[in-house]
């Protein structure tokens, strides 16, 4: 979710963190001791005085570590960065394959867990740089409209569903309140899709990435809004590969020995809401992108898959997006200047 910094650095304690809405339990190695606090500015204050005066421990060359757990564990993870701490933010699935076989929860335990696999891989891990500000409102907003839109589709469903058993004259409350609904979902996501394109006006550097992703025929406004805010304006994966991994959109061989060859296929393991974006993006393309449409017929055509072949597509426009962002360039239809 964050920018890592690349940093090789020998930490002399790691402090697991185990976040919760209003607790933060702790456990440090090697000194095997735990301490629980508050999940608020005081609370931070007080782990850090514990720290170095209770256990002796040097917070300068110490490593946090927690899991990013949205809100709960944004705060900690600002405040750290501000105070210029050594923390990382882990992925929850992460942790969780990690532990194997076990029995029983709590958050002592939890925070004990997250401590010794950070100890354990303590060589390997980046340190974790928030990104700035825009893109943090940016992300902010865009999930918000995503819910937003995930409740106007539901009551417009309802809607529809009621339509069939009950006329408007029957019932003109009901239909009048959940329409009423929408209306005001309607100007709360527009309020909100003209903030993100404010966000992006104002920082130059954005809405110099916006203008080069837009040039792709296929991705519109909000695609590109999103893409940036999810890549962090492009620091947060090196490559188009490693996006394309993260979105879901990469094939994977599944073979072993000389038994096992499946096909290759995707990982579900993705952000499933930019694997959705993207597929959007790829059906756009097909119908507004001469070389699309036609790469897209000529291959089914040949006997490919339809979804195989949707997904060379977003693949395609991931590369596009990165490669435009890079050399600074607006994309060039090639194809309008074939013989």
């Amino acid at each position: 979710m964050f920018n890592v910094k690349n940093e090789v650095m020998d930490y002399l304690t790691i402090i697991g963190i185990d976040v919760s809405k209003l607790t933060l339990d702790l456990h440090v190695l090697p000194h095997h001791l735990d301490f629980q606090t508050e999940n608020d500015v005081k609370g931070f204050k007080k782990i850090f005085k514990w720290l170095e005066k209770e256990c002796g421990v040097c917070v300068s060359k110490s490593l946090f570590a927690f899991e990013c757990t949205g809100h709960y564990s944004f705060r900690l993870a600002l405040w750290m960065q501000k105070n210029e701490y050594n923390f990382v933010m882990l992925p929850g699935l992460e942790i969780k394959r990690s532990q194997g076989i076990t029995r029983g929860k709590s958050d002592p335990a939890d925070a004990r867990v997250i401590a010794e696999y950070t100890y354990l891989r303590r060589d390997k891990i980046a340190l974790t740089q928030l990104p700035e500000k825009d893109i943090i409102r940016m992300n902010l907003l865009l999930s918000l409209r995503a819910k937003f839109v995930r409740q106007r589709a539901g009551y417009k469903a309802t809607i529809k569903e009621v339509k069939r058993a009950f006329s408007r004259k029957q019932e003109p409350l009901y239909f009048k309140t959940q329409e009423n609904l929408v209306k005001n979902l309607d100007t709360q996501i527009k309020s909100l899709e003209t903030e993100l394109q404010k966000i992006v006006a104002q920082n130059p550097k954005l809405q110099e990435q916006y203008d080069l992703i837009v040039s792709i025929k296929g991705v519109g406004p909000l695609s590109a809004q999103t893409i940036i805010a999810v890549t962090h304006a492009f620091q947060k994966f090196p490559t188009w590969r490693k996006f394309a991994c993260y979105c879901g959109t990469a094939p994977f061989p599944y073979q072993s020995g000389t038994s096992i060859h499946g096909r290759t296929k995707v990982s579900h393991l993705a952000n499933k809401r930019m694997k959705s974006l993207l597929t959007n993006m790829a059906s756009s393309a097909i119908q507004h992108n001469p070389e699309m449409k036609l790469y897209f017929q000529k291959r089914v055509e040949n006997g490919a898959n339809k979804m195989s072949t949707l997904n060379i597509i977003r693949n395609k426009l991931i590369s596009r997006i990165f490669a435009v962002v890079d050399r600074g360039t607006p994309y060039v239809e090639i194809m309008k200047y074939a013989a």
